[in-house]
């Protein structure tokens, strides 16, 4: 079984509401879902309350003990897919991969999913995020 972790800036917006999606969304595909930061900038802090709140509307739970993480070269290894929100999240893992992870690194989506933190739209971010995860799990069971 496979492992998947989304990547977003901070670890308290984006790729942890990716992160539980995906985790409600999951069908076996997928052994084991995490979310990283490409900063430490929120390390060890909790999920965003825009996150929690837009996660309970939509009834997807969460793991309440969450706390932000920065992605390293290992976890680059140990997963076998990288998932970034955006095109610099994307940069900043190929620049941490130095070419040795690339083949696992891709956007979510081909644009950009906004940062909530900046945009104070959740809603949004949510639904980009439930439909991006919904294709890349479509995606998976073609690959099987």
């Amino acid at each position: 079984m496979a492992s998947i972790c989304f990547v977003c800036l901070g670890n308290i917006c984006r790729s942890p509401m990716a992160e539980s999606i995906m985790t409600h969304l999951n069908d076996g595909r997928f052994e084991r879902i995490e979310s990283r930061a490409t900063s430490s900038w929120e390390h060890g802090n909790p999920i965003h309350a825009g996150t929690r709140s837009v996660l309970d509307a939509h009834q997807v739970p969460f793991n309440p003990e969450k706390r932000s993480q920065q992605i390293t070269v290992e976890d680059l290894e140990d997963f076998d897919t990288i998932v970034a929100m955006d095109q610099q999240n994307l940069t900043d893992l190929q620049d941490l991969s130095a070419g040795r992870y690339d083949h696992k690194i891709s956007r979510l989506l081909d644009r950009d999913v906004p940062d909530p933190w900046y945009t104070g739209d959740f809603e949004e971010t949510f639904a980009l995020l439930w439909q991006g995860c919904q294709d890349l799990r479509d995606k998976e069971r073609k690959n099987d």
